[in-house]
């Protein structure tokens, strides 16, 4: 499952970058048409959810915004294809994969329940530390080329302490999510598996 996230991870993260390159703007009435259509889909969506009920309609209902939120930042990007944007839509991303995650876990119990909780934030962190990266990596890019060479370096050292910022970031919400799992054990083994955490995780 982990190695999974972090493929659809770094998928997004490509995904967006690539499409930042390529992409060209629409048009202002593109965006408009754009907006209607998004509209109309998530009204659809409602009408859909109201048909359920107890946790599998508030799955559905955030399902629902997590996929208008997400249609809104890629009209959004593709509308101003900037790095600004780019930015936005992967955090959207997190954040929308996080809500229908986290209410999914609402299926569960107890320690089972912490865990599909922690895992999930853990995996939103990775990507918004992944995505706050980029963005930086992206900005120090561009004053590197419309700036000297001394500014170039200065932009290269920025670009290491954000991807070293977002290494930390990602080593927090996976020891987070250890932590939960020892919580299901007593004793001896408790210690033994927060001991393991923290060594791994350098903590």
């Amino acid at each position: 499952m982990k190695n999974l996230q972090m493929s659809a991870i770094a998928l997004a993260i490509g995904f967006v970058v690539s499409a930042g390159v390529s992409a060209q703007a629409l048009t202002k009435d593109q965006y408009k048409a754009g907006e209607a259509r998004i509209a109309e889909q998530y009204t659809a969506d409602k009408v859909k959810c109201e048909a359920l009920s107890g946790n599998a309609k508030d799955i559905c209902f955030a399902q629902a915004k997590g996929k208008e939120k997400v249609a809104e930042a890629e009209l959004e990007a593709s509308y101003e294809p900037t790095a600004k944007h780019r930015y936005d839509l992967l955090v959207t991303k997190a954040k929308a994969d996080y809500a229908i995650a986290n209410q999914k876990c609402d299926d569960r119990t107890g320690n089972d329940q912490e865990v599909c909780v922690k895992e999930a934030k853990a995996v939103e962190t990775r990507i918004r530390a992944d995505a706050e990266a980029q963005l930086k990596i992206w900005e120090a890019d561009q004053t590197a080329i419309e700036k000297t060479a001394a500014t170039e370096t200065k932009a290269k050292e920025e670009g290491t302490a954000a991807r070293q910022n977002a290494t930390a970031e990602k080593r927090e919400a996976n020891y987070a999510v250890a932590q939960a799992k020892c919580g299901a054990l007593t004793g001896a083994d408790s210690d033994r598996c927060l001991q393991d955490a923290k060594t791994k995780y350098g903590m």
